[in-house]
């Protein structure tokens, strides 16, 4: 028997919301029938997508993998509708677009430009704010969707989230450094070295924790909220820094090289998704920019 797409709807929704009551409240249906498209789905492909357990789903390395296809399948099909549709059915209207500093210019841009292309006919504004207050914007209606990190949302009673990109940290070095060339490296590794601290988004607050939690204190050398002069510092060996992949790029602005490593940790990993208010009617606009959203995740 072939998968449906009513099944992959509702794959993604339970992988999305790491419950199978969560899948049901955000798809308006019953929790059997969520729970029976996703046994039928691991039938037909002959793996496990989730591994149960008494507080959800913990979707497995193969559910992780067919996730990204099943989201292309999803976004494809909706291209395809938008594709034929008869002027008549082109939006109009406005969408109020929120952002969070670490995103805005890796993952919202793109976002925007295709939501554009698509829909010229609606006017997008858009505003950079810190998460707590995007999520007030949100809650108090002044926003119809926001694309941010979702780690920390503090709120998820009120908004509802769909994880877009799940970006693992990483360590950044300056091109020559012991680190750069050593088979492995390790928290302990970091002790001592001068650390380049990004306060965005909860970033330097995940480090301090994530490097406390490994007996590991962190010699700040320099604070900044600038990507970019991470990058810069980082390249000309002022210090080291733990960051998101999403945000590495291998040359500063000046042209230096810059070499990620992964750490022999486990380490956090900074989710960004889109973010609406739960349980409120989403305009056309705002349904179309979360499904492009949904498509324009990395592969």
């Amino acid at each position: 028997m072939a998968f449906t797409l009513r099944q992959l709807r509702y794959f993604v929704a339970a992988a999305e919301s790491g419950t199978v009551s969560g899948a049901a409240l955000s798809l308006s249906i019953s929790q059997s029938a969520v729970t029976e498209a996703i046994r039928d789905l691991e039938a037909d492909l002959g793996v496990v997508l989730f591994n149960r357990h008494p507080r959800g789903l913990e979707i497995t390395q193969k559910g992780h993998q067919f996730l990204r296809h099943a989201q292309g399948i999803l976004a494809g099909v909706a291209d395809a509708r938008q594709a034929v549709a008869s002027d008549s059915e082109r939006l109009g209207g406005r969408l109020q677009v929120g952002v969070t500093s670490l995103v805005a210019g890796y993952v919202l841009s793109d976002i925007l430009a295709r939501f554009r292309r698509a829909n010229p006919g609606v006017e997008v504004t858009a505003l950079e704010e810190n998460g707590d207050h995007l999520e007030h914007l949100l809650i108090g209606g002044e926003l119809d969707v926001a694309v941010m990190v979702t780690s920390a949302l503090r709120d998820r009673m009120a908004l509802q989230a769909e994880i877009l990109e799940v970006s693992p940290y990483q360590l950044w070095l300056p091109n020559g450094h012991p680190l750069a060339a050593a088979p492995s490296v390790s928290i302990g590794d970091l002790a001592g070295e001068p650390m380049i601290m990004l306060s965005l988004d909860e970033i330097e607050e995940a480090t301090r924790t994530l490097l406390a939690a490994f007996g590991a204190r962190p010699r700040v050398a320099f604070r900044t909220r600038s990507v970019e002069a991470v990058r810069s510092l980082v390249a000309t060996g002022a210090g080291i820094a733990l960051l998101p992949e999403l945000v590495y790029r291998r040359w500063s602005l000046e042209g230096d090289r810059i070499v990620s490593r992964d750490v022999s940790a486990t380490l956090p990993v900074v989710q960004v998704g889109v973010v609406w208010r739960r349980g409120a009617p989403l305009a056309p606009p705002a349904r179309d920019f979360i499904r492009i959203a949904q498509s324009q995740q990395r592969r």
